[in-house]
């Protein structure tokens, strides 16, 4: 009877040890980012030192760019280091940016170029009898 009350404490403690483990898992992902804003969209405008996005919402978010700003190319599954000046109207973007004051700052600019439309396949007339 002794062997079977140790059992359940450890069980007990393993399942509080998990529960804690498991907590902490979840509130270090949810604050990995701190103050950090997401910006997902399509670049609709670009400037020398800012980029517009349209949102998938339609909403149009304007992101500074800075001297310390990353760009990540996207392509072919891998991820190349890019230049500002790669970017282009109409590329995909996620955008990992700061509020500064009452605008965003860019971090890093992740992009990739958007698939093209699949071309509708010739419709072949069909022979009058």
């Amino acid at each position: 009877m002794l062997r079977l009350q140790f059992l359940r404490e450890d069980f007990m403690r393993v399942r509080v040890l998990t529960f804690a483990m498991c907590f902490a898992l979840v509130t270090g992902i949810t604050f990995a980012h701190g103050d950090k804003v997401h910006i997902v969209g399509t670049l609709e405008k670009i400037n020398a030192d800012s980029v517009l996005v349209k949102t998938k919402l339609g909403k149009s978010v304007e992101v500074k760019l800075t001297a310390s700003t990353v760009y990540i190319l996207r392509s072919n599954n891998q991820d190349k280091p890019a230049k500002v000046s790669d970017l282009a109207l109409g590329y995909l973007v996620v955008i990992h940016a700061t509020p500064k004051d009452s605008a965003l700052e860019a971090d890093e600019v992740r992009f990739s170029v958007p698939n093209a439309p699949k071309a509708a396949a010739p419709t072949v007339p069909k022979p009058n009898s």
